[in-house]
């Protein structure tokens, strides 16, 4: 497909195929995701109804009436390499055609052997280890887990506007929203601290100050062995902090004997610019990643020290950290083909430059943009008005989703493969879906 074919509509969005295969849905799935639906058209004054799709090849996706969509959210961060990338394919069917599940922990796939000493080679300090999963919570909770065992610690220092995932363990460190966390409070462990995340484009050493005086105080008090931090807020927003802030949290980190992880399930993997955002300050003693690690396949890791992994070793293997599906033979194949292709195709270095294009271009016409590399935020001031300015977007042929504390905020977080020739006509739909509505 040509890069210059952007979007294709056929029908009305969404078309009638969409509608009807929407409605099955509801009326089988959880009713969460509809309520949701009916309460985003009710705030916003559009339709939310979903579209369905069916086929994807770069940054571009079709749905079930034939609409051809350029796609700006890429798997919510996982596409690095695009819809349907050939190499990552071939592998898949090959691996599955060969060995689709060996026996994990037990009697692993060579192809695990692989994929963990690739992951290591990540962390910039020898004798890495890894302990692997499918989603990016699977990571954290790991992270969390590892933690405790190493610090004999339960407590976390988390951050507001923070999202590391919705299973038990990191539900109960996610700051972005009390509403996701709290008919499971229960449930939940008590020991979590919420730390002001600081925003780099808030003037003034207040917002620095105040957030790491909150987490020195949380450490003093003797329980956290946890700090867990996202290098930029992702679901949050894609806020960047300012200039120093991960290395004074691994100066306090160090200080009080507790574990800094970083969670790059968004930022990690040239998403932000780099292969890992937080080394730009500091060395985690553990590192999550997910999304972009399968290219589009469930895999997920945490990376750690040695140091801070050896407590696993210390129980005897009473204490592991595995699932049936964790380290599944095409799962491993998937992370080494991504983990090459990333590197082949320089899509770190690439996803600095064409983000900073499509920032500049978004800036100069007017719009508050915040985040780095492919991981940006486009601020338009009210949920209601960020929702509203999203489906017509779709309408149009882009798709795009909201994020933010306050969900006013455009999340943008392409394939990493995205072609420049987008990036204009993207922002001229941008500023035609943003305008006030013509009187009739």
């Amino acid at each position: 497909m040509s890069p210059h074919a952007g979007p294709l509509l056929r029908t009305a969005v969404p078309g009638p195929r969409s509608r009807e295969l929407g409605a099955r849905l509801a009326a089988r799935e959880c009713p969460a995701f509809d309520a949701r639906r009916a309460a985003r058209g009710a705030s916003s004054g559009e339709e939310q109804a979903p579209v369905v799709f069916e086929r994807g090849e770069g940054d571009l996706v079709w749905d079930v009436d034939g609409n051809r969509y350029v796609d700006l959210v890429g798997g919510f961060g996982a596409l690095v390499l695009g819809h349907a990338p050939a190499a990552l394919t071939a592998a898949l069917v090959e691996q599955l055609g060969r060995l689709p599940l060996a026996l994990g922990d037990v009697f692993p796939s060579e192809a695990k052997v692989r994929a963990c000493e690739a992951i290591a080679a990540l962390y910039p300090v020898e004798g890495a280890r890894v302990l692997l999963g499918l989603s990016g919570a699977d990571a954290v909770t790991a992270a969390m887990k590892t933690a405790v065992l190493a610090t004999g610690r339960p407590g976390v220092v988390a951050f507001d506007g923070a999202y590391h995932g919705l299973s038990h363990g990191p539900l109960a460190a996610c700051g972005l929203s009390s509403a996701f966390r709290a008919p499971f409070a229960g449930q939940l462990g008590e020991r979590v601290t919420f730390a002001p995340y600081p925003r780099a484009d808030v003037r003034g050493a207040g917002e620095l100050d105040r957030s790491l005086s909150s987490v020195r105080a949380a450490l003093a008090a003797g329980d956290v062995g946890l700090v867990l931090v996202e290098p930029l807020l992702g679901r949050g927003g894609c806020l960047e902090p300012p200039s120093g802030f991960l290395r004074e949290l691994r100066a306090f980190c160090t200080e009080f004997g507790a574990l800094l992880a970083a969670d790059e399930i968004w930022t990690g993997l040239g998403r932000s610019g780099a292969w890992l955002a937080s080394l730009s300050e500091c060395t985690p003693d553990l590192v999550c990643l997910g999304k972009g690690l399968g290219a589009g396949y469930p895999i997920s890791a945490c990376v750690g020290s040695a140091g801070a992994m050896e407590a696993w070793g210390a129980h005897g293997g009473a204490a592991i950290h595995t699932a049936t599906h964790f380290a599944a033979p095409p799962a491993c194949e998937a992370a080494l083909v991504a983990l090459a292709e990333i590197e082949r195709l320089g899509l770190p270095a690439r996803a600095h430059s064409v983000g900073a294009a499509l920032q500049g271009a978004l800036r100069a016409a007017g719009f508050t943009v915040t985040g780095r590399g492919l991981m940006l935020g486009v601020h338009l001031g009210s949920a209601a008005r960020a929702l509203a300015v999203s489906r017509r977007l779709l309408r149009g042929g882009w798709l795009t989703l909201t994020g933010g504390v306050s969900g006013d905020v455009l999340t943008l977080s392409p394939p990493l493969t995205l072609p420049e020739a987008r990036i204009g006509p993207f922002v001229e739909a941008l500023q035609a879906a943003h305008a006030p509505p013509r009187e009739p």
